[in-house]
C-alpha cells in the first residue's frame, strides 16, 4: 500500500530525482531495498552516491567507526541489474568512481588479461598463467576478473558487461582502479606496515565520504567524540578553546558551496514541487516521517516551561537579529548532529527528535550554571557551542558522576543475604569504581542488571542516570512516592535545569532504603 502511493504520485521520475538523498534513503529503508528497484532507477547518479553514503556504512554504535558493508553493495547492484543492465551501467558510470571501485574491490580482484595467460617457455614447456583456486573468474575487455566473494558475482558479470558496450569510458576507469587495488600484499620491508592497495582504497573512500557528509551538516563520529569529551571536562579555558576548535573546523568544512543543477524550466519546477509534496505527505500519513516541528520558532517558546532560558533567549535573538538567529539555528543543528553520532542514549542511538530535545535541553542548564548572566540577550554575544559545553559538563557532573559515586557508596553498606546478589553488587562496584575514575561511569551500566533483582524502580532510575547522556526516568519521581506497577523505559525527561538536578540529589539519598527494603 505505501509503496503503490509512492508510485502512484504525478510526475514521480522528476519527483524522486528531486528527493533529498536522506528522504530518498528513508523511503528505501522503509520499502525494502529489494522492492525498491523502480525507484532506485529513477534516482540520479549523484542521489545515488550520497544514499550509498547512508546506506553503505553501518555502525555498531554511536561513535564508532561506521564500517562499508560489502553484501550491502552487492544488493544494491542485484537491485539495480533488475531494472535492466544498462540503466545500470548508465548509473554506475556516472557515479562517483572511487565509491563504485570500492565496491567492486570487495567483490572481485581484476588483473591484465595478459598477465595471466599462459605461455610457451623455450624449452618447450607450458608456463605462467594463474591457478584459480575453484575461484569464478570471467575475461572481459582485456581483463581477467575473479571473484573474491560470490554473493553478487552474477550481477557484477552482467553489469560489467554493459559497461563495455554502452559506457566504454566508464568501464575502463572502474576497471583500471579495480586493477590498482587488486594487487597483493607487499613483502615485509621498512614499508610493508603501511596500508596495502586495497585497504587504502577503503580509506580514501572513508575520507571523501566523511567530507561529502560534513558540506551536508553530518559530524563525523570522530569529531562528535572529541567534542562531547572535551566538553565534559570541567570548564577552562583550555578546555573551552579545544571543544570550540572541534566546533569551528565542522563550519569551515560548510563553507565550500555545494552546486545545485537546475531545473529546466518554471513548469518542470512546480511539476517536481507537487510530487516532492505527494511524496512527502504519504511519508507523514504513514508515519516514516513526523509532522513539520516548529519547536524554534517564537511562537512556540513557551510551550515548555522547563526550557524557558534558553527559549527567551532564542527569542531575543530571532527578535533583534534574523540573520544572526539562523546562525543559531546552524550550532543547534551541528550539537544535535554531535549527539546523533557520537553519542548514545539507554544503550541505543538518538533519534533526530531527541537529539534536538536533549541540545535544548542541556543549553537550558548552561544557560543557568554559566558566567555569561541572567539576562535574555545573553544569546546576541555568546554562542550555543559554549553554552552547550557549561551544560554538558554540569550534566556530566553533577549527574552522571555524582550518581555513580553516592552508588559506589551505597554498594558498600549493601548486606544481601543471597550470595549471588552479593557477587554482582560488589563486581558492579568495582567496574563503577574503575570507570568512574576515568570518567565513564556509563560503561558500568551492563552491571547494573544485580540492582533489579532488589528494586526495579532503583534500577530503572539509575540506568537513565548512568548514561553517556544522563536523563530522569520516571522512575526517579515514582520512587518518592506510592510504588506504580508499571514505568514505562521509554518515561525518562533530559536535565534542563538545577531543580532537576536537586531532584536526583534526593532520589540518590533515597537508595539505601530502596534496595534494603
Amino acid at each position: 500500500m505505501f509503496l503503490q502511493r509512492i508510485l502512484d504520485t504525478p510526475h514521480l521520475a522528476r519527483a524522486v530525482s528531486r528527493l533529498q538523498p536522506a528522504l530518498l534513503h528513508r523511503v528505501i529503508q522503509h520499502v525494502g531495498l529489494e522492492d525498491a528497484a523502480e525507484l532506485v532507477a529513477l534516482a540520479t547518479p549523484e542521489q545515488l552516491t550520497r544514499v550509498f553514503d547512508l546506506d553503505l556504512w553501518p555502525s555498531t554504535r554511536p561513535g564508532v567507526e561506521e564500517q562499508f558493508d560489502a553484501a550491502r553493495f552487492g544488493t544494491w547492484l542485484q537491485v539495480l541489474i533488475e531494472a535492466g543492465a544498462d540503466v545500470a551501467a548508465g548509473k554506475l558510470a556516472a557515479m562517483a568512481p572511487d565509491v563504485v571501485i570500492a565496491g567492486l574491490a570487495q567483490h572481485v580482484r581484476v588483473f591484465d588479461l595478459s598477465t595471466v595467460m599462459p605461455y610457451i617457455t623455450l624449452e618447450g614447456e607450458l608456463a605462467g598463467g594463474r591457478v584459480e583456486n575453484r575461484a569464478r573468474t570471467y575475461d572481459i575487455g582485456g581483463y581477467h576478473v575473479v571473484a573474491g566473494r560470490e554473493d553478487a558475482w552474477d550481477a557484477i558479470v552482467e553489469v560489467l558487461l554493459a559497461l563495455e558496450a554502452t559506457h566504454p569510458d566508464g568501464f575502463h576507469r572502474l576497471m583500471i582502479g579495480c586493477r590498482t587495488v587488486s594487487s597483493a600484499r607487499p613483502e615485509e620491508s621498512g614499508m610493508h606496515h603501511l596500508l596495502d592497495d586495497p585497504d587504502q582504497a577503503m580509506f580514501d573512500l572513508a575520507a571523501e565520504r566523511e567530507r561529502r557528509r560534513e558540506q551536508q551538516g553530518y559530524v563525523t563520529p570522530v569529531q562528535a567524540r572529541a567534542f562531547l569529551e572535551l566538553a565534559r571536562r570541567p570548564a577552562t579555558a583550555g578546555t573551552a578553546q579545544s571543544a570550540g576548535s572541534v566546533a569551528r573546523a565542522y563550519f569551515h568544512s560548510l563553507e565550500e558551496p555545494v552546486p545545485v543543477e537546475p531545473l529546466a524550466d518554471a513548469g518542470e519546477a512546480d511539476a517536481s514541487g507537487d510530487g516532492v509534496a505527494a511524496v512527502v505527505e504519504v511519508l507523514i500519513d504513514s508515519g516514516v516521517l513526523a509532522p513539520t516541528d516548529r519547536a524554534l520558532l517564537a511562537g512556540s517558546f513557551d510551550e515548555a516551561p522547563r526550557l524557558a532560558r534558553i527559549h527567551a533567549a532564542l527569542r531575543v535573538v530571532v527578535e533583534r537579529d534574523p540573520a544572526l538567529y539562523a546562525h543559531r539555528s546552524g550550532e543547534l543543528g551541528y550539537l544535535a548532529n554531535t549527539l546523533l553520532s557520537g553519542c548514545s542514549l539507554q544503550g541505543r542511538a538518538f533519534t533526530p527528535q531527541e537529539a534536538s530535545d536533549a541540545v535544548l535541553a542541556v543549553c537550558n542548564l548552561g544557560l543557568e550554571n554559566g558566567a555569561e548572566g541572567a539576562s535574555d540577550d545573553v544569546l546576541v554575544a555568546h554562542d550555543l557551542v559554549a553554552v552547550f559545553q557549561v551544560g554538558w559538563a554540569t550534566l556530566h557532573d553533577k549527574v552522571g558522576l555524582a550518581a555513580a559515586r553516592r552508588l559506589i557508596e551505597v554498594l558498600a553498606l549493601l548486606r544481601p543475604h543471597d550470595r549471588d546478589t552479593q557477587i554482582g553488587l560488589a563486581r558492579l562496584r568495582r567496574e563503577l569504581t574503575k570507570h568512574v575514575e576515568a570518567g565513564m561511569p556509563w560503561r558500568a551500566r551492563a552491571s547494573l542488571e544485580v540492582i533489579a533483582d532488589l528494586d526495579l524502580l532503583a534500577h530503572a532510575g539509575l540506568s537513565g542516570l548512568l548514561d553517556e547522556c544522563p536523563v530522569i526516568h520516571g522512575a526517579v519521581a515514582a520512587s518518592s512516592g506510592p510504588k506504580p506497577l508499571t514505568v514505562s523505559a521509554s518515561a525518562f525527561e533530559f536535565v534542563s535545569e538545577n531543580s532537576q538536578i536537586l531532584a536526583v540529589e534526593a532520589f540518590m539519598a533515597s537508595l539505601p532504603q530502596l534496595l534494603a527494603s
